[in-house]
């Protein structure tokens, strides 16, 4: 319990205190976050807060984490997308080299540490996955849930609200279970996330940037798996959807609105999640708030009804998401035309 602690503080106090020093050179360079038409900021605001999450995190790792097969090729993988990550906040970077890098994370720890979705545990009926069909669905696994996270960074502290329960949920099933290492991790990334949120909820005056939404995405893609993996929770991979309910959701959801509209499925708009709450006149930190809950309560649920197995977990969550969906659309259909 004591290096827990001691690692999340760590990281929570190197976030806080260098993010200052973050703001204000983002500000003397220029390098800024403009508004536009999908944005919901209203003045230039820095886009480098990843830079100090990503500090506390991998000093945090270094210094009191367990560099176990695994974490080493997850900390390999974290730092070549926090390269490409400050590469893009501060002078762009194509989709293509994005999605290469991400490819070569995912690689590194699914040959180098086998890293890997092997059985879906009963899931509809399935088990144990054939290699070739294993590899290939947690490549997409980890793409999917890294850029998830990068897709819900919309408004004032929601992915850092959101990232920080995921990672309380995963820290606190890996100390349980004593997987010490993973739980160093998800500790270290909670403690850096708090101390960005403490200049990015409300009124921000730093953003995550790619930098902190795709280290954190890339990360808590890892977690999942090797929380899947230990085969010591019940239900894990239905409670694994359930702990990445909001991303996986907002993910799903938008991209399925854009292909029934006729558009690609990687074309920004203002279909998001956050987009609707705002259209029912919910503010930055209510719409954060009620997200925040609807995660907790999915994942309190779902633990607490794990008997049921994954497939009837896994349904009553798909019901779940279509009603809310539904539900939003009736609801904001109007405000909506008035937005457009």
């Amino acid at each position: 319990m004591i290096e827990s602690l001691l690692i999340f503080f760590w990281a929570m106090l190197i976030s806080m205190f260098s993010i200052p020093t973050i703001i204000s050179v983002a500000h003397s360079k220029r390098i800024l976050d403009q508004p536009d038409f999908r944005k919901h900021h209203g003045v230039d605001t820095p886009r480098l807060g990843g830079l100090g999450i990503f500090a506390g995190f991998m000093t945090g790792v270094a210094i009191f984490g367990q560099m176990t097969m695994g974490v080493q090729q997850l900390l390999a993988g974290s730092l070549i997308i926090f390269f490409v990550g400050v590469k893009d906040d501060i002078n762009g970077v194509s989709v293509f080299k994005k999605f290469f890098v991400q490819v070569l994370a995912a690689g590194i720890v699914l040959f180098y540490a086998d890293i890997r979705i092997s059985s879906f545990q009963g899931l509809f009926g399935v088990y144990d996955l054939d290699i070739g069909l294993s590899y290939a669905f947690t490549f997409l696994v980890i793409l999917c849930v890294t850029n998830a996270v990068n897709l819900i960074d919309g408004i004032n502290g929601l992915a850092g609200t959101i990232v920080l329960i995921i990672c309380f949920a995963f820290g606190i099933a890996f100390y349980f279970y004593n997987q010490m290492s993973y739980a160093f991790v998800a500790f270290a990334l909670a403690g850096g996330i708090l101390g960005f949120l403490r200049y990015n909820f409300g009124n921000a005056k730093v953003f995550m940037g790619d930098t902190g939404a795709l280290v954190s995405g890339f990360i808590i893609s890892i977690m999942a798996i090797h929380f899947i993996e230990m085969r010591l929770v019940p239900a894990a991979p239905a409670l694994t959807i359930g702990v990445l309910f909001i991303p996986i959701f907002d993910t799903i959801r938008v991209f399925i609105i854009r292909v029934y509209n006729g558009v690609s499925p990687f074309m920004p708009d203002r279909n998001h999640i956050h987009h609707y709450f705002g259209y029912m006149g919910l503010s930055h930190s209510q719409t954060v708030i009620t997200l925040a809950l609807i995660n907790i309560g999915v994942i309190a649920l779902i633990r607490l009804y794990a008997e049921l197995g994954n497939t009837i977990l896994l349904l009553c969550l798909g019901v779940f998401a279509v009603v809310f969906s539904v539900g939003l659309e009736l609801l904001t259909k109007k405000k909506r035309t008035q937005h457009a």
